[in-house]
């Protein structure tokens, strides 16, 4: 048994979850990473289920509990459900359900992405804290020069947000790396960087955000799971996850918030201009 108090929020619970993750063994780690990726699950799910979807056993998962410093799942659950008050729609029995009605038609293909980007728009909805929001547009909004880097499926994402800067006359720059060219240092005190990675995380994206911080930049993230390593720069993280379809996800949530983002920090800019 932990000796530690339960987190009492879930932003202690991210806290806690981020610093112990490194150091677990593999079991625990295994427990960590789901709960991560699927903190929406844990409000409706048994223990079971849950360890099942990890690939632990049961007994591993209420392991992790006490290792997060509560007495067991109950009351891990519980602190899910203050928070989560509305039931999470059971998206894999949708998903599984369009499936086996289409018969893997085109038409039942797009059907299955269409119910995809409709539940990660919900569960965007019901999860983004407006606190960690408002800190971040305002960051961007003070910021002397708008960095931006995304690689790989995060790349469509930041380039959005640069083709959007540049028409609000944002300054903004757009690391690419195209060419191999690095323009790390051109951020210089007063930027923020934007990051966006998923898992797996992206090493170029990473190592830029840890750059900019070591440089005393703020980082605003967008990424993916409570222990996603861009919190570990002390990034204020805006956490967007995607529904998948067989191995493939969409983007629709995060372009979602990655354009409340943009419109957010143009419409600032523009008033404290006026």
């Amino acid at each position: 048994m932990n000796d530690r108090a339960a987190p009492a929020s879930l932003d202690e619970f991210r806290t806690r979850l981020t610093q112990i993750s490194e150091g677990l063994p593999k079991r625990m780690r295994q427990c960590a990473d789901f709960v991560a990726r699927h903190p929406e699950r844990i409000a409706v799910s048994t223990v079971a289920e849950l360890s099942q979807a990890a690939g632990v056993q049961p007994s591993a998962f209420m392991r992790f509990c006490q290792i997060m410093g509560f007495s067991g799942f109950s009351q891990m659950q519980k602190l899910f459900r203050e928070s989560y008050a509305q039931r999470w729609p059971d998206y894999r029995t949708r998903l599984e359900n369009l499936r086996a009605a289409g018969s893997g038609s085109p038409s039942a293909l797009l059907a299955e992405f269409v119910e995809a980007g409709r539940l990660s728009l919900e569960n965007l909805a019901r999860t983004v804290e407006a606190a960690t929001l408002e800190k971040a547009v305002e960051a961007l909004s003070q910021a002397r020069m708008i960095h931006l880097v995304g690689m790989k499926r995060a790349f469509p994402v930041a380039c959005y947000l640069s083709y959007a800067f540049d028409n609000m006359d944002i300054p903004s720059l757009l690391h690419d790396r195209v060419g191999n060219l690095d323009h790390r240092h051109a951020i210089l005190p007063g930027d923020v960087l934007v990051a966006i990675t998923f898992a797996p995380y992206s090493h170029e994206t990473l190592e830029l955000a840890s750059f900019a911080r070591d440089k005393g930049c703020e980082v605003v993230a967008l990424t993916d799971a409570m222990n996603s390593p861009l919190h570990r720069v002390g990034a204020t993280a805006l956490m967007v996850s995607e529904v998948d379809v067989g191995a493939f996800r969409a983007l629709s949530a995060t372009f979602s918030l990655a354009v409340a983002l943009a419109v957010a920090v143009g419409t600032r800019r523009n008033a404290a201009m006026e």
